[in-house]
Formats: structure tokens, C-alpha cells, sequence
């Protein structure tokens, strides 16, 4: 039976376009907000198109030493450039790329998941030190 943990993908972001790139810095102090972009496609450009598409991205957070991350943000794409004139007729086509702050007292890592219609789960991690 297949089991959830192994259809997650990684690799280098800088040569696979679905791996989620976390940008934010590497430390902040206690009670500070940390402002993370999320983005897919960041060196190698995802095509983004009604047939193959990143449909949502995910942000969790996980302070050392605990069991289960804290979900920080779920966001989904919806526009492809479908229309009622068939595949790619729009003008309107999402960018997979989000946005978010959050405060936290704990050093720990930042987690982010992307979905493709294709290709898949993908995901990424980045360390954060709280001083």
C-alpha cells in the first residue's frame, strides 16, 4: 500500500522547477516577525499553463525539540488561463509565489510543500535560529 510520506519529492531547487524555494533569513531575534516568500519556478521558470500547473503551496513551521509543525499558510492558485474558449484563451495566469510573516519564540525549521497537476508533491526546508 502506498504511504503518503514517500510521494513527497525534493531535489535542488537551482535545477528541478517544482522544489519550493524558502526565502528568509537564517536568524531573527525572540518575538520578531520573519517575513517568508514562497515561490516554485524560481530559477527554471514552471510553465504554468492549464495542462500543467502548481496548484497550491503550503507553509508550515517546526520549533526544535517539538513533535508537529504549526501550519502558517494554505494557499491555492486557481487561474491557468482556462476560459470558456478553451485551454490557455485567458490573459490570466498565476504565479506560484506567496508572501507571509509570522512571530515565534523558538528556533526551528521552516517547512513548505507545493502540489503540481503532473508532478506531484514537492517539498523544501529552511533553518531559522531565534537569538
Amino acid at each position: 500500500m502506498a504511504d503518503l510520506k514517500d510521494l513527497w519529492q525534493g531535489a535542488d531547487w537551482k535545477t528541478e522547477k517544482h522544489v519550493p524555494v524558502i526565502e528568509a533569513l537564517d536568524s531573527i531575534k525572540k518575538g520578531e516577525a520573519i517575513k517568508v516568500t514562497v515561490s516554485v519556478g524560481k530559477q527554471i521558470a514552471h510553465p504554468n499553463t492549464t495542462e500543467h500547473h502548481i496548484r497550491w503551496i503550503e507553509v508550515y513551521f517546526l520549533p526544535a525539540g517539538e513533535k508537529f509543525p504549526y501550519q502558517v499558510g494554505s494557499f491555492a492558485f486557481t487561474s491557468h488561463g482556462e476560459s470558456t474558449q478553451g485551454p490557455n484563451t485567458s490573459t490570466l495566469f498565476t504565479q506560484p509565489e506567496v508572501t507571509l510573516s509570522f512571530r515565534t519564540e523558538k528556533s526551528g525549521a521552516i517547512l513548505a510543500s507545493s502540489y503540481c497537476n503532473i508532478h506531484g508533491l514537492w517539498k523544501n526546508a529552511k533553518e531559522l535560529n531565534v537569538e
